[in-house]
């Protein structure tokens, strides 16, 4: 479901009940983007998708997808039986709140970095060990120079 963020910003995001959030930048909300997203994110096996009622997916889901599709439309309703989107919905609220609350200010040039905080404090939030856990993925990572960290994007790749 595409979102705007930060101006002109496009986060993607694909949550699967019960499993793993990924909060994905995409370049624009144009169907073949949100397209290449889904088909990267969305195994040809899943039981149910289930979106709101954007304009964009029937040309974004395939065949076997579109069997499985279900919507809520949010003018009328927001559950529909377990038909619902506050799951990811919830995933956006975090993140608009930490961006608001804690960051202040996001750089577009960052913006992925933030996104993989939010999805990792998302899908490790029931982890018993994440302080452990956090402590080897610090001290395993490279180091971040200040001359990358504040680089202009076109010189930071």
């Amino acid at each position: 479901m595409p979102s705007k963020l930060l101006a002109e910003q496009v986060v993607n995001d694909v949550r699967q009940r019960n499993g793993d959030l990924r909060l994905i930048r995409a370049a624009d909300a144009k169907s073949a983007t949100v397209r290449e997203i889904t088909n990267a994110n969305i195994g040809a096996h899943v039981e149910v998708i289930i979106t709101d009622e954007s304009a964009v997916y029937p040309w974004v889901l395939n065949h076997t997808h579109k069997e499985v599709h279900k919507t809520v439309n949010h003018s009328r309703e927001y559950v529909h039986g377990d038909v619902h989107t506050n799951t990811v919905g919830s995933a956006f609220s975090l993140l608009k709140r930490g961006i608001v609350g804690t960051w202040h200010k996001v750089s577009p040039k960052h913006l992925p970095a933030y996104l993989d905080e939010m999805c990792f404090r998302s899908n490790n939030r029931k982890n018993p060990f994440l302080s452990r856990d956090t402590m080897l993925k610090l001290i395993d990572s490279p180091n971040l120079e200040y001359k990358h960290l504040t680089a202009r994007v076109e010189d930071a790749a």
